[in-house]
């Protein structure tokens, strides 16, 4: 009992010192990361939610890795746009008495975002791909009151979905 008590933190720091693995999952030997600015290629959505995703990637970043944030020059690379941002009906409702068609109860709001991800320490890891997600919302609510929720919520799906594919390499 004594034994463990002793060897479990010795295990923690060794593990921790090596810089190999953490225990989000991570498994990079890298030091640095470069995030560029995501820009906002979509006509529909907000003009600001590039920035607000690259803010958000590298905040998610700088709380689960010890990677140094560099402007220019990181062994691991990352850039990419918001590619799609769509509206679209999801769950009818069936015709009210005084409405002569079928209405949405439903709404979908799809987020998509193109990643170009550069790994210099190992290009077998490097990638280029679109990560997408969505969030219903009740159609009675309208976009304008629930957007900002559902963008965070959608936000939250794409960067695990990135940092599982990038850094976990999952």
């Amino acid at each position: 009992m004594i034994r463990s008590i002793i060897l479990l933190p010795l295990l923690l720091m060794i593990t921790q010192a090596c810089g190999v693995y953490s225990f989000t999952g991570t498994t990079i030997t890298a030091e640095s990361i470069t995030i560029s600015t995501f820009f906002n290629d979509t006509s529909q959505s907000p003009a600001n939610l590039g920035v607000t995703f690259t803010d958000e990637l590298r905040d998610y970043f700088q709380q689960n890795t010890s990677l140094a944030q560099v402007d220019n020059g990181g062994e691991l690379q990352m850039e990419g746009s918001i590619s799609g941002y769509r509206i679209s009906p999801v769950a009818p409702s069936a015709a009210q008495s005084d409405q002569s068609r079928d209405v949405a109860n439903l709404t979908r709001l799809t987020i998509t975002i193109k990643v170009d991800y550069v790994n210099l320490e190992n290009e077998d890891f490097s990638f280029s791909k679109n990560f997408s997600q969505f969030a219903d919302f009740n159609a009675d609510l309208g976009l304008a009151a629930v957007e900002d929720a559902l963008i965070s919520e959608i936000f939250e799906l794409i960067i695990l979905d990135i940092f599982n594919a990038s850094v976990a390499n999952w």
